[in-house]
């Protein structure tokens, strides 16, 4: 489950780049990964590790058989922790972020770089902007979102953007972690809305419920919450189909 982690620092052009290592491993089978993910020294989020990431990696990592062959992209990818990890093992792997941060995106592919992957697409992508690039997108199977949920401003346009998808993948599922950090922000409205479900899987059942992830000192004591949203069955509607959606109960 746990390994090493260590910090080398180093000039990159004008930013200083910190690579942070995470290990990954299997207690049972004793398989390891290792992944380097380098930070730089920016104000701007996407450019760290957060707490959402190494739950999500750890999560990937768990079900990497169920990866190979698959087709992934990550929303928000900024470092792309999780997008690496997939890639790592056997998914085709889509690394999306902003248009108007091409910082974050020079970082995915830094990411990619540092990792050894040639073959991943980086691509801008705008939350609730149905663009050329999100209709030419090819045939995906999950769709990834670490801490996408951090600003109730995107909520709408991060699902409006996951329910675009859809139209396309109908069995697409929505693999997303959240940190929380207000009792208030829930998108269950939002969720019921564009007709989605959200399951919330327990930390435990992929060992994820500690302070220390894959050698790091992430996610702490946060509090995440690993969902999965997919598009509910007509079958659903009589319950709403919504088995826990984010609504916090506590204030980080």
């Amino acid at each position: 489950m746990c390994s090493f982690s260590f910090m080398e620092q180093k000039e990159g052009g004008s930013a200083k780049v910190t690579t942070k290592v995470f290990t990954f491993e299997d207690k049972n089978t004793k398989e390891s990964l290792t992944v380097s993910i380098p930070e730089v020294l920016d104000p701007q989020y996407g450019m760290y590790v957060w707490p959402c990431a190494v739950v999500m990696a750890q999560y990937l990592w768990t079900h990497r058989d169920d990866l190979t062959g698959r087709t992934v992209l990550e929303l928000g990818a900024g470092v792309s922790l999780p997008g690496v990890l997939a890639a790592l093992c056997g998914a085709q792997v889509i690394l999306t972020d902003s248009l108007d941060k091409p910082l974050c995106l020079e970082n995915c592919k830094r990411s990619c770089d540092t990792n050894g992957l040639q073959n991943i697409t980086v691509l801008g992508l705008s939350w609730g902007e149905v663009s050329p690039d999100l209709l030419l997108l090819p045939k995906l199977d999950i769709i990834l979102g670490s801490d996408v949920f951090y600003d109730p401003v995107d909520f709408e346009d991060i699902l409006v953007t996951f329910v675009c998808l859809l139209r396309k993948n109908p069995k697409a599922q929505f693999w997303t972690t959240y940190q929380v950090r207000c009792a208030d922000w829930s998108i269950e409205v939002l969720l019921r809305r564009w007709n989605l479900n959200c399951v919330e899987v327990p930390l435990s059942q992929f060992d994820a419920d500690e302070f220390e992830l894959a050698g790091s000192n992430l996610p702490g004591s946060h509090s995440i919450q690993m969902l999965i949203i997919t598009q509910k069955e007509e079958s659903d509607g009589a319950t709403g189909g919504l088995e826990r959606s984010i609504n916090p109960s506590t204030s980080d």
